[in-house]
């Protein structure tokens, strides 16, 4: 098990990973790097080492970004880390004769007021605010294509013995597939996020619950203990980041959601 807590004079950040119950192996990873407005989560896919392979090649590839000197170029600084993590599986992939393999991404990325977030696959990004949790990201799955069109509803989805199967991921193709909702952050925002480890065990509500009453590291922990009480059958990475600014100025989110092929 990892965790990490960490302190800027705006963020507050906690962070976990745990292998489950049921894996011996541990295939997420994670990113904290609030000195340059980082965060992000990587589940990998592929079988074990695959797997694992996968999620650290992302990782390693956007903790060394650097300083943004701009929203964009924090943005553009990201993208090319993802590239980058993209064109290596894609090696690697042609190295073992076309073995599958791939990651999720879930990244925050914040400079000055502006936060965006970036995601590919299942992994999820949570907004908290005003008391409410609202997902910002959307599955890149299956099941969630079939719940968009109508042919499922929400709780079929979650029963479902295809809702792991997801559409987009790091490595899977030649340029890989983004999907971005921007916005500008407001004193107490917390974001929370997550593979899906977490959220096959433990609702929306529930982790609203969590991070309401508890400081990032301990709601970090609250979490694992509810995923590893429900059997914890995946594993199960989290992050939590709270922001806070003292000048007391409130600033409106208004969603600017689009999707990329990098």
């Amino acid at each position: 098990m990892n965790d990490v807590s960490t302190t800027t004079p705006a963020f507050e950040t906690g962070a976990i990973s745990h292998p489950g119950r049921v894996r011996k192996a541990n295939e997420d990873h994670l990113v904290t790097r609030p000195e340059f407005g980082l965060w992000a989560v990587a589940d990998g896919m592929g079988g074990h080492e695959n797997g694992a392979l996968a999620s650290a090649t992302v990782a390693a590839a956007l903790e060394g970004i650097g300083t943004a000197s701009s929203a964009p170029d924090l943005l553009a600084r990201l993208e090319g880390g993802v590239l980058k993590a993209n064109a290596e599986l894609r090696g690697i992939i042609a190295q073992k004769g076309g073995a599958p393999m791939g990651s999720t991404l879930a990244a925050l990325i914040v400079h000055e007021r502006h936060f965006a977030c970036i995601w590919s696959g299942d992994s999820r990004i949570y907004l908290v605010r005003g008391g409410r949790i609202l997902q910002v990201s959307h599955d890149h799955t299956e099941v969630q294509d079939l719940v968009d069109k109508g042919v499922l509803t929400p709780d079929e989805a979650k029963h479902s013995p295809r809702r792991h199967i997801i559409t987009h991921a790091i490595g899977v193709h030649d340029l890989p597939e983004l999907d971005l909702n921007n916005g500008e952050l407001e004193s107490g925002d917390i974001f929370v996020l997550c593979s899906d480890g977490l959220t096959e065990h433990v609702s929306d509500e529930e982790i609203l619950r969590a991070v309401s009453d508890a400081a990032p590291q301990a709601a970090c922990d609250v979490l694992l203990a509810l995923t590893l009480e429900r059997g914890a059958r995946d594993n199960v990475t989290v992050i939590v980041v709270r922001y806070r600014r003292d000048d007391g100025t409130k600033t409106r989110w208004v969603p600017n959601k689009r999707s990329e092929k990098l």
